[in-house]
């Protein structure tokens, strides 16, 4: 008995702090003129060891299955403890059967702003509201989580969009950048992700993922069907709904992808789907243009 007791004590702390996330935090403070200070190193240590050590869902991955985010912070001004900066963020998770990776976010956030006093403590809470930083570095991070899962599985994201959107509903009224208005608001991002509109969204997702980019190394030609398809659902949304913000993260994760899908040695006409990525997506006109027609 004791034997087991002491199984289960054991069992509950290696699942109970699991970490999910391989986080690379970036600070850049060259344009303050101030990067003697202490506090920008002691900012990229602290928030990289809050993320790392952090245990954000339930899972218990092995190393090679974490999601890899980098979070690179731009740092404009710093008056006093009040930071006026702009946020990159990165994410992506392997491709089954290769060592490639796919991107699943390739975000700026041009607007953030925080308070944060040098070795001041780290605490996310999912019920209530501590700080501008906490609650957008934990609001990017549940996206990601919900972007790996919906990648996996269909709409497998939806109870981490439900906290990333929780984050979002404690923190309008009291931290910045989280207004309901305007293509770039962290608001409209998750809102989409859990609006029953978006559903053909993640279904072509998963599709565009699990039954496309993970089944190249198995049958190339059926796994890019796939993905063409799944590509078309998401151009059909995107006509629909011209000002989405989630159509055009995924492009702007995706667009680099996707050349290199359509890229390749066969001899089939990809004329069709680059003029519908042209028509949807025209930022990323450069890499639409390299797809061999």
């Amino acid at each position: 008995m004791r034997h087991l007791i002491l199984l289960f004590f054991c069992l509950f702390v290696h699942f109970g702090f699991s970490q999910e996330i391989n986080a690379n935090v970036t600070i850049d403070a060259k344009q303050t003129g101030q990067t003697q200070l202490s506090v920008f190193n002691t900012l990229e240590t602290e928030l990289t060891e809050f993320i790392n050590r952090n245990s954000w869902t339930n899972q218990d991955l092995e190393p090679h299955q974490k999601i890899d985010i980098s979070f690179f912070i731009t740092v404009q001004e710093l008056n006093e403890t009040n930071f006026t900066a702009s946020l990159q963020i990165q994410a992506s998770r392997p491709i089954f059967g290769t060592d490639q990776v796919s991107s699943l976010m390739n975000y700026k956030d041009s607007n953030f702003m925080f308070s944060y006093n040098e070795y001041q403590a780290l605490n996310f809470s999912s019920t209530s509201y501590q700080n501008n930083l906490v609650s957008t570095i934990s609001y990017y991070v549940y996206a990601v989580l919900g972007l790996d899962a919906d990648s996996f599985e269909e709409k497998g994201g939806s109870d981490y969009y439900e906290t990333a959107n929780q984050i979002a509903d404690f923190s309008q009224q009291r931290g910045s950048g989280w207004k309901k208005s305007g293509s770039q608001s962290r608001v409209n991002l998750i809102r989409e992700l859990i609006s029953a509109n978006y559903n053909k969204f993640r279904v072509a997702y998963y599709q565009y993922h699990r039954l496309g980019l993970d089944q190249f190394y198995e049958d190339s030609k059926e796994a890019k069907l796939q993905v063409t398809e799944s590509l078309k659902d998401i151009i059909s949304l995107g006509r629909s709904r011209s000002s989405s913000t989630v159509i055009r993260v995924f492009f702007d994760a995706k667009a680099d992808e996707i050349l290199q899908i359509y890229s390749g040695g066969d001899d089939e006409s990809h004329q069709e789907i680059k003029n519908l990525l042209q028509d949807v997506a025209p930022v990323h006109s450069r890499s639409w243009r390299q797809i061999k027609s």
